[in-house]
């Protein structure tokens, strides 16, 4: 029966990448994010680290990247985390991974990497249980099926486009996990792979937050911010988006800087990075930030990890048309922004 069961899901990944991969080409920016964005959350539910979903999800993904003409390929890796029972022991949970990777090829040997993790938040304790915090039936429409969706345009835009400078698209997994994923990423490169990383574009949380943000790492030099999250800022102002960098409230998060996902790992390695995310980081939590502001479809002012908000049904009901409309913005401004880029220079 298992057998059976995985041959029908398989036959539906590999279906839904041949109706993705047949969209017309004149397709408008952010439609082919929205659609997968959706599609995702409907058919990869509760796609925790190691889990089928996930491993459904990484060969979904991997089969776009091949049809639109990439070299793709999923690389596992060992990981754990602990989970507390209500006693307060706490158990160890063992897990395979699975990043997707594919790369397009430039004329230089250096390279952006445009990354967004696959997984969803896996509950770690029984007080997540309990509050509805991770699990089989969390979406993640929003974390983060959107970053992940808006990666997929972005190199369905980019296949035939000669650039010098190479492209590596990056699906990470156990990000909800401490990162594990990026960890390993960063692990395997080697010290002139590093050298030749010009910036890394995280893509995360892009539909909930009341604002859409363009952060730089900490360790992000001035001029690369420049190029990079001001040149952002600048495209969506010509453009009419809305697009706001952090503040700088909270002194432990400087002005224009971002943090808390897999994009940190590879700056506190020095590397630059560039964070997208939907946010406020204006509201000030300990944190720095929260997604939005408290509202009675929101009282917590995020809906991250929660099965019963981060779900197509729930966003379509109190944030209609948010999901095509960040698509749409984003793809706006990344997809120039990464065509300048992979091409400074020339």
């Amino acid at each position: 029966m298992f057998r059976a069961l995985r041959h029908a899901a398989v036959c539906l990944v590999f279906g839904a990448t041949t109706a993705f991969a047949a969209q017309a080409e004149k397709t408008p920016l952010g439609h082919t994010a929205s659609d997968l964005t959706r599609h995702i959350a409907t058919f990869f539910p509760g796609r925790m680290a190691g889990s089928p979903a996930e491993m459904l999800l990484s060969d979904f993904v991997r089969q776009q990247f091949i049809t639109w003409g990439y070299q793709s390929d999923i690389r596992t890796f060992n990981g754990r985390y602990a989970y507390t029972a209500r006693s307060g022991n706490k158990n160890w949970h063992n897990f395979t991974g699975s990043t997707v990777i594919a790369a397009h090829e430039g004329q230089q040997p250096q390279q952006i990497i445009i990354m967004a993790h696959l997984d969803t938040y896996a509950s770690m304790s029984d007080s997540d249980t309990d509050n509805n915090l991770g699990g089989l039936t969390l979406q993640g429409v929003d974390d983060n099926a959107a970053g992940v969706a808006v990666m997929l345009e972005l190199a369905k835009r980019l296949k035939d486009m000669p650039t010098r400078y190479g492209i590596r698209f990056i699906a990470t997994s156990a990000e909800e996990e401490g990162r594990l994923g990026a960890e390993n990423v960063l692990k395997r490169m080697s010290d002139k792979e590093r050298k030749n990383t010009l910036l890394v574009i995280n893509l995360d949380n892009l539909i909930v937050g009341d604002r859409l943000y363009f952060n730089s790492g900490k360790s992000t030099p001035a001029a690369v911010r420049k190029l990079t999250r001001d040149k952002a800022l600048a495209i969506a102002r010509k453009k009419g988006i809305e697009a706001f960098t952090n503040p700088g409230l909270n002194p432990t998060y400087p002005k224009g800087t971002g943090c808390c996902n897999d994009g940190e790992v590879f700056d506190k390695a020095g590397i630059p990075v560039l964070y997208v995310e939907a946010t406020n980081w204006s509201l000030g939590k300990k944190d720095g930030y929260q997604q939005r502001s408290k509202s009675k479809a929101f009282p917590e002012g995020t809906s991250w990890h929660n099965a019963q908000l981060d779900n197509q049904q729930y966003l379509d009901k109190w944030l209609p048309g948010r999901i095509e409309k960040r698509s749409k913005e984003v793809m706006h401004i990344m997809l120039p922004l990464v065509q300048e880029l992979a091409n400074a220079g020339k």
